[in-house]
């Protein structure tokens, strides 16, 4: 098997811990014309962050609402800051410095956790990083999603694998807790374009992974060319057989965060088998434990 979050999480703070996903209201260069327009071909129109609490400009309530709503499944354990929509680097160091040290003042908050992509890390946020880690532990998320570059231009990414190379130099060298976002069943790649991406990760030393399954929802350019025949949809059998092979080439130590991704059911357009996820987590862990 392999070593999961909640493991890791009883290790590190002695507890279980949930994640109180918040909106900073950041946008992203791949949206607001700095690098590209649209953002990635399969982005919703919220950015990863269906699942946020609502917007309200004041963080300390949106952990309180996000709280509220977990708190009945995680008596007596903590909750980590988790900033989790569009790029969430992607601000004025004196901005981003103020948000973060606002989102670790709850005693209930024991960590920050940070999804940005790794074109949006350079030398001054990677200070800022290192002293709010001194505080309370950090984490970083980078969404790789794919190190094969022809995949990369297709799906609008707008950066290159060696700014990803670039940034976990920087985060590692600072003590900064990694994770590395990968989506499995990106159109035309192969079982072995993805096993590359995750060597790929490996080999950038990152301390966790976090596999997705691709979502087609609703709005977005993805959906426009699935609607057109262009490519399918992985299958449950087949997404768990990529899966395994995928978490096979782990070292024992990396954390696997997540073995597959939530999709929006309103949104929702393939594969529809994901839309049941107490089914798909049963079967993929059994799957994995086989």
């Amino acid at each position: 098997m392999y070593k999961t979050l909640n493991q890791h999480n009883h290790k590190k703070f002695g507890c279980k811990v949930y994640k109180l996903s918040i909106e900073g209201g950041f946008t992203c260069p791949n949206r607001d014309g700095t690098k590209g327009v649209g953002g990635c071909i399969f982005c919703s129109a919220f950015g990863s962050g269906e699942f946020a609490s609502p917007k309200t400009g004041n963080i300390i309530d949106q952990l309180e609402e996000a709280k509220k709503r977990v708190e009945g499944k995680n008596k007596g354990g903590k909750y980590m800051a988790y900033f989790q929509s569009f790029t969430n680097t992607y601000a004025p160091v004196d901005i981003l410095e103020k948000m973060y040290l606002e989102a670790i003042k709850p005693d209930y908050i024991v960590g920050l956790s940070i999804a940005t992509r790794p074109d949006c890390i350079d030398k001054h946020i990677v200070e800022l990083l290192k002293k709010i880690n001194q505080i309370k532990p950090v984490t970083v998320e980078l969404g790789l999603q794919t190190s094969n570059e022809k995949s990369g231009e297709f799906i609008n990414r707008c950066y290159t694998n060696e700014d990803y190379i670039r940034s976990m130099k920087m985060l590692k060298e600072a003590n900064i807790e990694t994770v590395t976002h990968i989506i499995l069943g990106l159109p035309f790649e192969t079982q072995d374009d993805m096993l590359t991406t995750t060597k790929f990760a490996i080999d950038n030393k990152t301390d966790g992974v976090k596999f997705h399954l691709l979502h087609v929802v609703k709005g977005t350019k993805l959906c426009e060319t699935y609607e057109k025949g262009e490519f399918e949809t992985l299958s449950l059998e087949e997404y768990a057989e990529i899966l395994k092979r995928c978490i096979s080439l782990l070292p024992k130590d990396t954390v696997v965060h997540r073995i597959t991704g939530d999709g929006d059911k309103k949104t929702l357009v393939a594969p529809l088998w994901s839309a049941d996820k107490k089914y798909v987590l049963n079967f993929l862990n059994k799957y994995l434990s086989e």
